[in-house]
């Protein structure tokens, strides 16, 4: 059996060898990575990518980024291409060919028909001088010194190499293209990601059962109250208008502080005023945002005329 210390080793071992090739991937960034950029970034068409194996998985994941972020993209299986999907290809699209070698048969079957309806072709190789780089548009180096397989053979460092510089293209152009988080959730509407980013104020704030309390109000009495409402604070107000907020940790402080002339106190002399508020048409992500910047799990809801419309609640937002 193996010693855990050695297990630990070979994983370390690996994990810094891939982690190296993708600093050295740095350096491999020249003028072919600004002008394949450019070309994507005004391609009035589709990105096709395409490659071999596993090679092929990580260009089935680079379409499925540059979709995601802004950059229509799909990816073609290139056996598929030389049995008549080369069809989809139209006069407009850019053809992202992966292949470490550079001289994967397959891409060169179908890189002549390309060449022969003119179509642009950037290959992303472990090899400049490769006849897949020769014939491209464009080439995009992604070397490696050695893979991350203790045989030098299986792809490892290679695919993470190739992965990594899809994503570099895709994150290029998202701040080229100025591509928000509401873009984003355009392409992301199921789970909690689609509704962190489109869910408003709105859909998720209590409207009623929230204590209302006067100012003059007696803790002893604001407390039953606060306790009955179960969110864990009480509104402040003088008919409309909002005065201020006491939540629990308020109440407990006064305890600490006050001691026996706690139930001589009002609620004007602890509540905080001038309480954080949001608009009902604010979006999830900036209740977050507030929550994390002013250290809080509640926020009041208001309208434009800055009467009470709602409660949102940090702990009800992160079912």
């Amino acid at each position: 059996m193996v010693e855990p210390l050695n297990i630990k080793e070979f994983a370390e071992r690996c994990i810094r060898d891939e982690a190296q090739a993708l600093l050295d991937l740095i350096p491999q960034l020249d003028e072919n990575f600004d002008k394949v950029v450019e070309l994507i970034f005004r391609c009035d068409g589709h990105v096709v990518v395409t490659g071999v194996g596993k090679s092929g998985h990580i260009g089935a994941k680079i379409a499925a980024t540059l979709a995601s972020t802004g950059t229509p993209s799909i990816f073609i299986n290139p056996l598929d291409a030389m049995h008549g999907d080369l069809g989809m290809i139209m006069p407009n699209d850019v053809v992202l060919m992966i292949s470490n070698s550079g001289n994967t048969d397959e891409l060169l079957r179908i890189i002549a028909s390309l060449e022969e309806r003119k179509i642009p072709v950037v290959a992303m190789t472990g090899n400049p001088e490769s006849l897949i780089a020769q014939h491209s548009n464009y080439h995009i180096a992604v070397q490696v010194n050695r893979e991350a397989c203790p045989l030098n053979l299986a792809p490892t460092s290679s695919t993470t190499a190739a992965l990594a510089m899809g994503d570099a293209l895709a994150c290029t152009l998202m701040e080229i293209r100025k591509f928000k988080a509401n873009d984003f959730a355009m392409f992301h509407p199921g789970g909690s990601l689609g509704r962190k980013l489109l869910t408003r104020v709105k859909d998720v704030m209590y409207t009623e059962n929230f204590p209302i309390l006067p100012p003059e109000m007696k803790l002893s009495e604001a407390i039953i109250l606060i306790s009955n409402g179960k969110l864990g604070l009480g509104i402040v107000m003088n008919g409309n208008e909002i005065l201020g907020i006491i939540t629990d940790g308020d109440i407990r402080r006064a305890v600490e502080g006050a001691q026996s002339n706690f139930f001589s106190l009002h609620v004007c002399d602890i509540m905080t005023k001038n309480p954080k508020i949001i608009n009902p048409d604010a979006k999830l992500t900036q209740i977050q945002a507030m929550f994390r910047k002013h250290k809080i799990h509640s926020l009041l809801v208001v309208d434009e005329n800055k009467h009470l419309a709602g409660i949102v609640d940090y702990f009800a937002i992160m079912n």
